[in-house]
């Protein structure tokens, strides 16, 4: 951790959200393939990993792969398909060690290849019993995809009697990770501006910041530095500022 970043360790977010944006572009800029880039942010996902654990993160999620993210070019989709896999092999009993706990959300029907749904299942299932931190993995996920798939499962549960109230706590226990908490901060690299169909239902009141780092480059002093900007905003969640209680002490 940089020793310059002062982190208030009674006010780390609950919740931050990843959009791992860059390895196209790093991999770019040295001459390599696209892939070599997916490839060298493995080393930065895993030093997040650890900078979250440091600073005593409840909730990491991030952003692996997106419904849109099919129409790549089929070369870097079985690229991306295979390192997934293959970061599955090797990285889950580290994280089952560290007692992290590892969740995914997104669909997992066709295209996703069968033996990958089988791999993400048995890595949910080694590490479900862990209570230090979870890292919950975006993979075959679109926000909007999200919120469809909640709805038709509302639908149908109503149209069974199962349910005879539809509200905001009835809807959010349809979603892909119903015991997720609401993002407090959603990062993203590369400079780009916009959350390109990330989390909308746990983003809605979430600080945003933007950072010019490209995802390989990224690392756990990215994130304090990142939580020391989320530390120093008011959050308002709608109201104005002087609508807002002082906080006691």
């Amino acid at each position: 951790m940089d020793p310059g970043v002062e982190i208030d360790p009674d006010h780390v977010p609950r919740h931050v959200a990843i959009i791992m944006d860059g390895n196209g572009r790093w991999a770019n800029a040295r001459g390599l393939p696209r892939t070599d880039g997916h490839a060298a942010g493995e080393a930065a996902l895993f030093d997040t990993v650890e900078g979250a654990l440091e600073l005593g993160l409840e909730y990491l999620t991030v952003y692996a792969f997106s419904t849109e993210n099919w129409r790549r070019p089929p070369h870097e989709v079985r690229f991306l398909l295979n390192f997934n896999e293959s970061l599955l092999l090797r990285r889950k009993e580290d994280l089952h060690e560290r007692q992290v706990r590892v969740r995914f959300i997104g669909r997992r029907g066709r295209p996703v290849p069968r033996r990958l749904v089988r791999l993400i299942e048995e890595t949910e299932e080694l590490t479900a019993g862990n209570g230090r931190m979870t890292l919950c993995v975006a993979f075959n996920y679109g926000g909007r995809a999200e919120l469809m798939d909640a709805a038709r499962r509302l639908c149908d549960d109503v149209q069974a009697g199962r349910i005879n109230r539809i509200n905001q706590r009835t809807f959010a226990a349809r979603l892909y990770d119903p015991d997720m908490p609401s993002v407090d901060l959603l990062i993203r690299t590369s400079g780009e501006q916009r959350t390109s169909n990330y989390l909308p239902w746990h983003a809605a009141y979430a600080e945003l910041v933007f950072v010019e780092t490209l995802w390989p480059d990224f690392d756990r002093v990215e994130l304090a530095r990142a939580v020391a900007e989320y530390q120093r905003r008011e959050r308002r969640f709608g109201e104005a500022v002087d609508d807002i209680a002082p906080v006691p002490g």
